[in-house]
């Protein structure tokens, strides 16, 4: 059984703690926050500080659980991976790149697992999606998005990830990294816009942004996020692919609220698009948020009981990564950006 340490107990880490304590798999030792939450039941009698090095000293887990702020992200992997213990990380993996590479080298080096949270991968409707892309042939159209109106408890989540992380970032490596799963090309160029919408945020920061990606196959990506009380509702969820041979879209995502955590992985259905007709793909039985964390747990337990070679998911962490950075840079400075020719490397 893997003793299991988690880190941030905001939406994200609950429910990665719901999925440990569920799985067979896990014995989750220790909760750790900044201040005692408000916890599920099954979670209460689950031993809990907001120092997170006694914890992990008393605890001894084989796995740590980071679920707090971006900022936070890369120390508490390394402290842990110094400690003994492999590492699953919400994303984004780190603030910046040289912090990204730090954490990458330093599980290399111990020989620990480190798997990053891109729940997406663990989302059978995505899969298929990224699947009946990938089968219409490149070069591709990538058209992505994901706004979010927020208010109330929402938008004070939305402004205090914002204090280190614009949502293109945030939120961009997912999107970006199914990007480069259909793709498998080079990202070589990124071109991003944002502005700042309320006085509510720092000056230097801004919550509605775009960017597009040029790949050396010739694809080219585009993604927009945006969030706030002023965001519109109105196709906030954007998920196409067009390809010389056709085109396929998520056409169910959109139902319920943009800021709802379950809008964000829905998919319903798909609708693939060749010359001669579309056919609609059904996907009635999708799993939700919880679900998906529960998903993550498994394929952390599986990455450790059988020492899965992590390369590949790791030089894909970096790479989406690099890319949303890069296009933060181009915001920032009005210019486009060019990625370095080893964005993949630690």
């Amino acid at each position: 059984m893997i003793r299991v340490l988690v880190i941030g107990l905001g939406n994200m880490g609950l429910s990665h703690a719901l999925a440990y304590h569920a799985s067979p798999d896990f014995e989750l030792v220790g909760l750790v926050n900044r201040s005692r939450p408000a916890l599920p039941e099954a979670l209460r009698e689950v031993p809990f500080s907001e120092d997170f090095s006694s914890l992990m000293a008393a605890s001894e887990p084989d796995l740590v659980c980071i679920a707090t702020y971006t900022e936070s992200h890369a120390e508490l992997a390394i402290t842990a991976m110094e400690a003994g213990a492999h590492v699953f990380v919400e994303k984004p993996l780190a603030e910046n790149m040289a912090d990204a590479r730090r954490v990458v080298e330093t599980a290399r080096r111990l020989e620990r697992k480190l798997v990053v949270g891109y729940i997406l991968r663990v989302h059978p409707g995505w899969q298929r999606f990224i699947d009946e892309a990938r089968d219409l042939g490149g070069p591709y159209v990538f058209r992505l998005n994901l706004n979010q109106q927020s208010s109330g408890a929402e938008w004070e989540v939305h402004k205090a990830l914002m204090r280190s992380t614009p949502p293109i970032v945030d939120c961009g490596v997912h999107y970006v990294d199914v990007m480069c799963q259909i793709t498998d090309a080079r990202p070589r160029e990124v071109r991003g816009m944002g502005l700042r919408l309320t006085d509510e945020i720092a000056f230097d920061m801004y919550n509605y942004g775009h960017f597009q990606v040029l790949f050396d196959d010739g694809s080219v990506g585009w993604y927009e996020a945006g969030w706030g009380p002023m965001i519109s509702e109105t196709a906030y969820f954007v998920k196409d692919v067009i390809a010389p041979a056709g085109s396929v879209s998520i056409v169910a995502g959109e139902a319920g609220k943009s800021a709802e955590i379950d809008n964000h992985t829905r998919v319903g259905a798909l609708r693939v698009h060749r010359e001669g007709g579309d056919r609609l793909i059904d996907l009635p039985d999708e799993p939700g948020h919880q679900a998906l964390c529960d998903a993550e747990a498994a394929l952390v337990a599986d990455a450790i009981a059988h020492d899965r070679d992590l390369s590949r998911h790791m030089r894909d962490a970096l790479a989406s990564l690099a890319i949303c950075l890069a296009a933060d840079r181009s915001v920032r400075s009005g210019r486009p950006v060019t990625l370095e020719e080893d964005i993949w490397e630690a």
